[in-house]
């Protein structure tokens, strides 16, 4: 294989269209371009991303984002060595449309394809801004996803601790709502929380009597909705704001801590390494008691640049530029896929959602 990777990479799995140019050479990664399309304004009169306007406005842009992306990084398609192109998890409808053009850039210039998973992406993306070395213990934390997980190297990766209902930028966002803030929630309730008192409302610990690293939300998002229904001035509701801003990150430092404790034990003698990713590493709460947590256990702490937290392509394409160098693939028939565990084996013996239907009607 080739030893310099140029990939092209394409993201499209939720309401952010991105495309980013990524020169992998002897394992450094470096940005040459990253172009991202946000959709906030086509969502926020609905306080959520809505997929069908996701996956029109994907269809619409990834065209125009892609050639930005080729001419900001000062390449042509005769320069590339790959196209890497998120496949899943996510929003059926959209990753579908970067995943079609991919294939149509593959298939037109010759180019191998790598079907990426948008989780392997957020796993490598703390490389994009510094030299971090396999294996490390990761924390991904975003709106649709929360885990802990060994990565051992490209695609070995195991889980240690998911959560078992709502994801932690899920209930930042949900109780961002119910607090009458703007969508995107998550960097509203933040900003609202700055010089609250924490200490001002109760919330609930979730979990407490599990030895496990799962994480759940779903009972603090509730409380705190309740909370707020009752509040009258803006000092209750920044009080608030800061209230379940701590909760989430004790909760999200906790776990990491307990998975931390076990990871040192089976890994003596190795470097160790602790990653944050996702869009909540974008939290400066959250990262502050995560680094404190790392430092106290003998880990480096390594996040993301602010820029590649939340949904980009440059995860995607490096996540893809490591695949090739190890002369990894995909056929042109690779599948769109709406769920897709890093760690299938885990997945299967212990899944966190069980598909079917639920509620009186079924």
């Amino acid at each position: 294989m080739t030893l310099t990777q140029t990939v092209l990479g394409l993201e499209t799995s939720c309401d952010e269209t991105a495309a980013a140019v990524v020169c992998l050479e002897d394992g450094r990664a470096e940005v040459l371009s990253s172009v991202v399309g946000t959709q906030v304004a086509e969502h926020a009169p609905f306080g959520g991303v809505v997929p069908e306007i996701a996956a029109r406005a994907h269809v619409e842009r990834i065209d125009e984002l892609a050639r930005a992306a080729m001419a900001q990084a000062g390449v042509g398609y005769a320069d590339l060595t790959g196209v890497a192109a998120t496949a899943g998890p996510g929003l059926v409808g959209g990753v579908m449309v970067g995943l079609s053009f991919g294939k149509a850039v593959a298939l037109a210039r010759g180019l191998p394809l790598v079907a990426v998973n948008h989780l392997e992406g957020h796993a490598v993306s703390a490389r994009l801004g510094s030299d971090v070395a396999y294996p490390f213990l990761l924390l991904l934390v975003s709106g649709g996803h929360c885990q802990l997980l060994e990565v051992e190297g490209v695609g070995a990766c195991r889980r240690l601790g998911s959560t078992i209902d709502d994801a932690a930028g899920e209930a930042f966002d949900k109780i961002a709502k119910t607090l009458g803030l703007p969508y995107p929630g998550g960097p509203a309730l933040e900003k609202l929380a700055e010089g609250g008192d924490p200490d001002r409302y109760v919330l609930p610990r979730m979990l407490l009597g599990r030895k496990d690293c799962d994480f759940s939300f779903s009972g603090l998002k509730t409380a705190a909705a309740r909370i707020a229904e009752g509040l009258t001035d803006e000092p209750q509701r920044r009080d608030l704001a800061a209230a379940v801003q701590t909760a989430i990150a004790a909760q999200l430092t906790e776990r990491s801590d307990r998975a931390m404790a076990a990871y040192a034990a089976a890994h003596a003698g190795r470097g160790l390494r602790f990653v944050v990713a996702g869009g909540v590493a974008a939290n400066r709460t959250v990262r502050a008691r995560l680094e404190t947590a790392a430092a106290a256990r003998g880990f480096s702490f390594h996040a993301p640049p602010l820029a590649y937290c939340t949904d980009n392509a440059a995860m995607i394409a490096l996540a893809g530029a490591e695949r090739l160098a190890l002369g990894l693939q995909d056929p042109l028939d690779a599948a769109a896929r709406p769920r897709w565990p890093l760690d299938a084996a885990a997945a299967a013996a212990n899944p966190t959602h069980v598909p079917g239907r639920k509620g009186a009607k079924a």
